[in-house]
């Protein structure tokens, strides 16, 4: 197969690692955990994994029982969305636990969780891991979304499990994967079946972390991949001058990507979800603060400038969510008797069964998105968000109360549009400098994790704004980030999801810039991710983890 210089050259790289993971190592238990909300629920239903200590590993400095370990046989899966350095997780894994003893065994499950329970696998041997180091993706063994729930699919899996002596399952995937995981470490305690299940911090939209994972993985090299694509629109704007760019970019649930790329790009707008809630903002209140912006250029003959959007920002828009409700209400119960209408006629119709209110939010939207919240539905009934062209939506309404103000005299400039989304683009990049070693490093972990007969746990690796000799590896009892949420009609224990917060650094320091840079043009281009050269262009962390940990940037 034919590969590309940067493939060849990238396959050489080696990882750094921590030096508490080199030679011989130790682990120290710290204090017992609880959970961030609702222990006394969250105990009941964990109570073989809940309060266990956090973790850490040490150089030990004199020979450890791990030199005389036996061989292990661990199982691997990718679950959920793609993020960079996956591959190198399961790399990080392989070393680590034939570092632990030769013969030990990995073998990977194929296409997610699912191909534990239909028990599809392969085993990964040094010849097939080799091929995928420092690679984006998750082809090696493929991923998929089937979720671990139900005590038929654990007993299944464990079949396979056995079959091939395996001791411990390693699931690689965002909060619902790791909260999935964590139920699977528990079963398997209370049947004393003999599986450790560990974790690891997946997701590219930066919303699995805490006190004790600093960052999923893949947020880093996805953001510096759609900046760099920010930065090229950004450059072709203050060359053309006639455009407004409306960019949509990934996180459904939390606009940590939307403000990385602004903390990176210094774009004109950029909309942050969590502020739009906590301001309880209106639709229009949004439209009208873009178009002051786009006004204020014009007048000074600056038409055009860019805005960054988070994908779920629909979401967090008070009247926008009721909307949706009472549609998905509706059409849960009427969709035969809505799909029968004329589709010229629909739009009227569904004004006319709505209540006032979203009657009249629903006609303020332009066509295209009104089909799109009736017709884009999810198997559970509801709008699949992501499909939602928020981008689309905003361009043109921005543009439908700038030519409202021309008529009224408040508006003298030009308005013309392009609309974007960033989503796969950066779901499968070949990893940063940052996300190789981090990844690597997570896997690593696991693999001692594993062969000091753990389960429950997340790997963690945490002081990442330093070199990578001084990162701190170890494990965090999943338990100890779970609260209880209302899933489907009934209440469930998952993984708390870290939003945007508004009291922190990276946003505080957003909101300190951000009017200079919509009347300004202060764009910066952080140009492609950079492999080889200087530190401080190939090895930063995200803005986001440096202005986290009261560093400069």
């Amino acid at each position: 197969m034919k590969k590309s210089p940067l493939q060849i050259a990238r396959a050489a790289y080696q990882p750094k690692l921590p030096k508490a993971l080199k030679g011989q190592v130790k682990l120290v238990e710290g204090e017992k955990t609880q959970s961030v909300a609702d222990q006394n629920e969250i105990q009941k239903l964990f109570p073989n994994t809940y309060g266990m200590p956090l973790l850490k590993f040490e150089t030990a400095g004199v020979s450890t029982s791990l030199n005389d370990h036996r061989p292990i046989n661990a199982g691997v899966i990718l679950s959920g969305g793609q993020a960079p350095g996956g591959h190198n997780v399961i790399s990080g894994l392989f070393d680590g636990l034939k570092a632990i003893h030769k013969d030990s065994k990995l073998y990977g499950f194929l296409m997610g969780p699912g191909g534990l329970v239909d028990h599809n696998y392969i085993e990964l041997t040094a010849e097939i891991i080799d091929e995928y180091r420092n690679t984006g993706g998750f082809d090696i063994i493929g991923s998929g979304r089937t979720k671990l729930e139900d005590p038929e699919q654990y007993d299944k899996g464990l079949k396979i499990l056995k079959k091939l002596d395996i001791k411990a399952l390693v699931i690689i995937g965002g909060d619902d994967s790791n909260t999935n995981a964590c139920v699977l470490a528990e079963y398997y305690v209370a049947k004393n079946a003999g599986i450790q299940v560990i974790g690891c911090p997946k997701t590219i939209d930066g919303d699995l972390k805490n006190e004790m994972i600093e960052t999923s993985f893949g947020f880093d090299t996805a953001c510096k991949v759609y900046s760099e694509l920010i930065g090229n629109i950004q450059r072709d704007c203050n060359s053309a001058r006639k455009y407004w760019h409306f960019i949509k970019l990934m996180g459904r649930s939390a606009s940590h990507i939307a403000l990385e790329c602004a903390l990176q790009t210094q774009p004109n707008i950029c909309i942050i979800s969590e502020e739009v809630e906590a301001k309880q903002q209106s639709l229009d209140e949004i439209v009208a603060y873009i178009a002051e912006a786009v006004a204020y250029r014009g007048k000074n003959g600056k038409n055009f400038g860019t805005v960054l959007i988070p994908e779920g920002l629909i979401e967090f828009i008070p009247e926008m969510r009721v909307l949706m409700d009472e549609l998905n209400d509706y059409l849960a119960h009427h969709a035969e008797e809505f799909a029968a209408i004329d589709k010229n006629e629909q739009r009227a119709y569904m004004i006319s069964k709505l209540s006032p209110k979203n009657a009249e939010v629903y006609a303020s939207l332009p066509e295209g998105v009104a089909r799109q919240l009736t017709l884009d539905r999810d198997p559970h009934g509801n709008v699949q968000v992501s499909l939602i062209e928020t981008e689309k939506l905003l361009a043109e309404m921005v543009g439908a109360k700038l030519a409202q103000w021309k008529k009224e005299g408040k508006y003298i400039g030009k308005f013309a549009t392009q609309v974007h989304f960033f989503g796969y683009e950066g779901r499968c990049a070949a990893p940063s400098n940052y996300d190789a070693d981090y990844c690597y490093a997570l896997g690593y972990t696991a693999s001692l994790l594993i062969a000091n007969g753990k389960t429950g746990y997340i790997s963690s690796i945490r002081n990442t704004t330093e070199s990578a000799e001084n990162w701190i590896a170890g494990g965090v009892p999943t338990t100890m980030m779970m609260n209880m949420e209302r899933r489907h009609g009934a209440m469930k224990p998952v993984i708390q999801k870290a939003l945007v917060r508004l009291d922190g650094a990276p946003f505080k320091t957003f909101a300190s810039q951000r009017d200079v840079w919509a009347k300004e043009t202060c764009y910066v281009y952080p140009g492609p991710i950079q492999y080889f050269g200087p530190t401080e262009v190939c090895d930063q962390p995200s803005q986001t983890l440096l202005l986290e940990q009261g560093k400069t940037i």
